[in-house]
């Protein structure tokens, strides 16, 4: 039987920084995978 759609993404483990390993808050728009933290990003 299928899972619905909305259930599969609820069952991905949470984004992950490739440099220092944080869980990363996701935003629709980006495909990044280094958080703000690693970059020297400041807002």
């Amino acid at each position: 039987m299928l899972e619905k759609m909305s259930e599969f993404y609820k069952k991905l483990p949470p984004k992950t920084c490739c440099e220092c390993g944080e869980e990363m808050e996701e935003q629709h728009e980006c495909y990044g995978n280094v958080c703000a933290q690693c970059l020297n990003v400041t807002c």
